[in-house]
């Protein structure tokens, strides 16, 4: 299984935590803890890939890291401070 971003919020409504995996199109769980949502959508996500390669559907490559990194880095260049042209 690959290295997958997961997200995982906490819903009023649901009163618990989702963790989804955007690259994953509806691979998502629920836990009453962090942790037991992370546990969930583990378990998610490798029927998710199982599901797909049984079915002949396209798997995309994990991107995870990669959109971290140009996050990281966009934000990095907001938060620095401009110099002023005098």
């Amino acid at each position: 299984m690959g290295k997958y971003a997961i997200e995982i919020f906490y819903s009023k409504e649901d009163e618990g935590y989702i963790a989804v995996v955007p690259e994953l199109p509806g691979c998502s769980a629920f836990g009453e803890t962090e942790e037991k949502a992370l546990e969930e959508v583990k378990t998610a996500m490798a029927l998710w890939l199982e599901t797909a390669k049984k079915e002949g559907r396209k798997i995309p490559k994990p991107q995870g890291k990669e959109l971290l990194r140009s996050v990281c880095e966009e934000l990095s260049h907001a938060t620095r401070p401009q110099r002023a042209n005098i």
